[in-house]
């Protein structure tokens, strides 16, 4: 058996410190204020696609929407241990949200074409809404898992797996292709390996290709054609895709397909009063004291 894998992963702003100003006026994230890092639970999805191609084979395609910068975190997969990887990358797409994204990711799909197994993290901690895994399985018209620790098997274009659910889980068998959205406690994703550095730390896309040469133009013989047929040749060539080259409907990316939108902004911090509470060492003492915190809704 041999499995075509997608994994669709994000790469968001580091949200430990985030304050107001990573907030714009539109109500849309500043990335440019915050480091970027892969997503935590698209990191363990990625995992998941990696121990799934081991047992059965296959080829694992990593996917991602962001600016030309979120091409660092395609190499990260490359590290990691995927086969090829797609930039979906266009001024068109920003500040989208999750309706829009997921008709993005949508088109990018049809475009690779054939996939028995997509993979996402259950959710993105610049957004925790855990929307976009699962209307991007409705735009494709495929069955979804959600909440996935464990694939069980596949056998016989049916996939079975363990999901969680409140107070235990359950075990769901779907056919293929399936989209699966995949939780934290999972895995633990692989370290980047030391071999697959050296090998794909020169994968680029054709914008980082050209920022290399300068924009210049050659009137003659084309160096950067020449290169881009050489880093193809060796897989080193990371996939740049815009609004068009998807089919997409710019009706429906971006702002333009976006009905969510945020009406205000306000940062709130919270402090803390020095107090001090003096009672009597008696059970009357104490048992006014607990009735006291009741009564404030800090006991129950």
């Amino acid at each position: 058996m041999s499995l075509n894998i997608l994994v669709f992963a994000k790469q968001v702003p580091d949200t430990k410190n985030i304050t107001g100003k990573a907030m714009k006026e539109d109500g849309t994230v500043n990335r440019a204020a915050l480091p970027a890092i892969f997503n935590p639970e698209d990191l363990n999805a990625l995992e998941s696609a990696l121990q799934l191609r081991t047992r059965y084979g296959g080829k694992i395609t990593v996917v991602t929407m962001g600016p030309p910068a979120a091409a660092n975190l395609l190499r990260q997969a490359l590290y990691m241990g995927a086969d090829e990887a797609v930039l979906l990358t266009d001024r068109k797409f920003a500040g989208a949200d999750t309706l829009a994204t997921s008709y993005a990711l949508a088109c990018a799909a049809k475009k690779i074409g054939k996939f028995d197994v997509i993979f996402c993290g259950h959710q993105a901690i610049d957004g925790d809404t855990a929307q976009v895994g699962p209307q991007l399985a409705e735009k494709l018209n495929i069955p979804q898992i959600t909440f996935i620790e464990e694939i069980k098997d596949v056998k016989d274009g049916k996939l079975t797996a363990r999901g969680i659910i409140e107070g235990g889980y359950e075990i769901i068998e779907s056919k293929l292709p399936v989209l699966l959205t995949v939780l934290g406690t999972a895995n633990t994703p692989r370290p980047q390996g030391a071999r697959r550095i050296m090998q794909y730390k020169k994968a680029v896309t054709k914008s980082e290709l050209a920022a290399k040469h300068n924009g210049h133009v050659y009137e003659d013989a084309n160096p950067i054609a020449e290169e881009e047929k050489a880093l193809r040749a060796k897989n080193l060539w990371i996939h740049e895709w815009s609004a068009s080259d998807v089919d997409a409907d710019p009706a429906r990316i971006g702002l333009a397909g976006s009905p969510t939108k945020v009406k205000a902004i306000q940062s709130v911090v919270l402090t803390g009063n020095k107090g001090f509470v003096s009672v009597p060492a008696t059970e009357a003492g104490v048992a006014g004291l607990v009735q006291e915190l009741v009564k404030e809704h800090i006991l129950s």
